[in-house]
């Protein structure tokens, strides 16, 4: 029995919704209405004195401004229609109110795809249906003549039609879930249609047939070019039903595909997945099985390029995720201007790097320098012992110094500091950069701590003692003078002792706190100035502290005895003295001000590093232009899946607006393109419109 929708109160009830929803735009914020005015104006036409828009300058004032490479911007002028309220082929400023106010309805998408279908309504006359005659002639005329044949009169459809007065209708929330659904009939059809021999296969052209015209809009040319390829899952060289089914529902649940990719290889340890690992994260991250083995290994076929049982990065995927996704440039002038230009590339880098380093470290070492007045305090001495803990020492320097004391010897220290910290940080993201997986963006715990390790010893080529008895207050060629150049390197074991482990703590717990933490570059997350201080600031307290002893030999070293101090022979020796004379405690002397001073001042000079990476972009992309430098630095990260779940949303209206064409899109991938580059527009007392164009083509 044939089911009865739309009788006359369902029809009373969308009216009012509708009428509700055009009321509602005399209560939209002044701010929001401001700003739809500036848009109507800046692409508006003077026509008889008024302005309005046209279906040129309606794509201009809705198209989204970013990559319309499968969504032809042309397409969007099927809105024009939706927005016409009067049909006169102009869209006036109340017009573009309601138009925009419609958009900001939860299901402005489904409710433009149905205005568009009901091309015999209006505004002040709408009866909330969609007469079979309509839905099929509008299907019809926008689809073309080429297209695969749609039986109209098949069961499927019969099932979603009521009637009024006598006539077979579609309500809207009848269309939505026709909409819905119409894909997978299309599929059922166009399979059959094209299964000649009623074998249950096609040839591999008929199925890119078949997805070009439902799905061509959501694929990337990569994934469309190899789409016969699909053929090569099973022996026979064809495509059954069944694989065509897979395929469609993958393309289906694309969303659901990436989240659960991208949240696999993100919890994976080497940072790729196989087939087993995407079915059971499936399977543990939702109630019921979303992907059978079949839709699994579709996935990865085009992901691996035809190479099966292949363990894949994010990377990998991008082409099926991404419609937008191009392959690389790879031909051999590009890579013979590519390989001429290496190493001025890499002298760019390093000059680029060591230049922003100087200047964070010299910013980071602006911290107070009271913990070397705890370090070098010898408790064995009668009258030496000044300070009680680093809080006593804050205390007294102020009262005796002011506030001035905390930044004795900062000069010297600025001198020291800038271009070890350059060379520290320069180092550790070279030999970062090397040991990372350029696919996956993970670089091994080991190699972590190899390139802080390194960085922290390259640093102590750098003369420690200037800055430390810049504090006396001297300087180097007092040092000199006394100890010979050598002098300036007193205590450099010490230093390595000191600052290699300090780096090799300090730097992996810095990328992992800012990654497993604070969650950095998940789903496109960029870290606020907050937590990226946060993290810099955490990560050197433990490396500050623990490295405490290294530096209390090493300050000890590198000072002059003043008379009735011990004299240390080396580095053995003033380990085993200051235990001996002083205990366990003196080794960590200054510890509680080396956190306060170094965790901040790592902290910031972090901080700073980063951020000056960001505000060099802009002058850094007029030098590469000039200098011809084929990457920037933050180009050595491995590239980005960039899609719809990670891109920086537009305004909602825009989004719903694009969704909205989408699902016309669904119906046929060329849906409405010769309506739009013809500029015929559709007839109403005659929507026979794809039989006329074919003629004038």
């Amino acid at each position: 029995m044939t089911p009865v929708h739309g009788n006359s109160e369902q029809g009373s009830s969308l009216a009012a919704s509708a009428l509700k929803t055009v009321r509602t735009a005399l209560d939209v914020p002044e701010r929001e209405l401001a700003r739809w005015r500036r848009i109507f104006d800046a692409n508006a036409k003077v026509i008889d004195g008024e302005q309005y828009l046209d279906p040129e300058s309606f794509v201009n004032a809705i198209a989204p401004s970013g990559d319309l490479t499968k969504i032809g911007r042309a397409q969007f002028a099927l809105l024009f229609r939706v927005a016409d309220a009067s049909r006169r082929g102009l869209v006036s400023w109340d017009d573009f109110t309601v138009f925009e106010t419609l958009l900001k309805r939860p299901d402005a998408d489904y409710w433009m795809a149905f205005r568009y279908f009901d091309v015999f309504g209006s505004y002040s006359d709408h009866d909330g249906y969609i007469t079979f005659d309509e839905f099929r002639n509008v299907f019809t005329a926008n689809v073309g003549p080429d297209a695969i044949p749609f039986n109209f009169d098949c069961d499927w459809v019969k099932l979603y039609l009521g009637k009024k007065n006598g006539t077979h209708v579609l309500g809207y929330n009848e269309f939505t879930q026709l909409m819905k659904g119409l894909q997978g009939e299309r599929l059922r059809q166009a399979f059959k249609y094209l299964d000649a021999d009623q074998d249950g296969f096609i040839r591999p052209d008929q199925f890119k047939h078949i997805i070009l015209e439902i799905a061509g809009h959501k694929l990337s040319q990569a994934v469309i070019e190899r789409l016969p390829t699909l053929c090569t899952l099973t022996p026979g060289q064809r495509i059954s039903y069944s694989e065509v089914v897979a395929f469609h529902n993958v393309v289906r649940q694309m969303d659901m595909v990436e989240r659960i990719i991208r949240e696999a290889t993100a919890k994976s340890k080497d940072g790729r997945i196989d087939q087993s690992d995407f079915l059971n994260y499936a399977s543990s991250s939702s109630r019921y099985s979303l992907f059978t083995p079949m839709e699994a290994s579709i996935i990865f076929h085009f992901a691996s390029r035809g190479v099966a049982n292949q363990r894949l990065a994010l990377i990998d995927f991008a082409q099926l995720l991404d419609p937008r996704w191009r392959a690389p440039h790879e031909d051999a002038e590009s890579q013979a201007t590519t390989t001429s230009k290496s190493f001025l590339s890499s002298v760019f880098l390093s000059t680029y790097n060591f230049v922003l380093g100087g200047f964070a470290g010299a910013f980071g070492a602006t911290i107070p320098l009271k913990n070397f007045r705890m370090q070098n305090q010898r408790s064995t001495v009668v009258g030496q012992l000044l300070y009680k803990n680093s809080l006593d020492c804050a205390r007294k320097i102020f009262r005796n110094e002011g506030f001035l004391g905390f930044y004795r010897g900062l000069g010297p220290q600025l001198v020291g500091v800038a271009p070890e910290k350059a060379i520290k940080l320069t180092v550790n993201d070279l030999i970062r950069a090397k040991a990372t997986d350029p696919e996956t963006g993970r670089i091994k715990l080991a190699w972590e701590l190899v390139a802080g390790g390194v960085a922290g010893g390259c640093q102590v080529i750098q003369g420690e003692a200037a800055r430390v008895e810049g504090a006396v207050p001297r300087g180097a060629i007092h040092i000199i003078r006394q100890l010979g150049v050598f002098g300036l390197y007193k205590g450099a074991s010490a230093c390595l002792l000191r600052d290699i482990p300090f780096s090799a703590i300090y730097f992996p717990a810095y990328w992992h706190l800012k990654k497993d933490l604070f969650q950095e570059g998940y789903n496109g997350k960029q870290l606020s100035f907050y937590e990226t201080l946060a993290a810099a600031g955490i990560a050197g307290m433990p490396a500050a502290y623990l490295t405490t002893p290294a530096d209390v030999v090493k300050t000890r070293l590198q000072v002059e005895a003043r008379q009735g101090q011990t004299n240390y022979k080396g580095l053995r020796d003033a380990f085993v003295r200051i235990y001996k004379e002083e205990g366990f405690r003196a080794l960590f002397k200054g510890g509680p001000a080396r956190i306060v001073r170094s965790s901040p001042q790592f902290g910031f000079t972090l901080l700073g590093y980063e951020t000056l990476k960001t505000y060099f972009l802009y002058w850094l992309g007029k030098m590469r232009s000039l200098m011809l430098v084929p990457k920037y630095p933050w180009e050595e990260k491995p590239p980005k899946v960039e899609t719809a779940l990670t891109a920086r949303p537009d305004d909602l209206s825009k989004i719903r607006a694009r969704n909205a064409l989408k699902i016309l899109l669904d119906v046929h991938g060329d849906f409405g393109r010769k309506v739009a580059t013809s500029g015929v527009p559709l007839s109403l007392s005659s929507p026979r419109l794809s039989a006329q164009l074919g003629r004038e083509n």
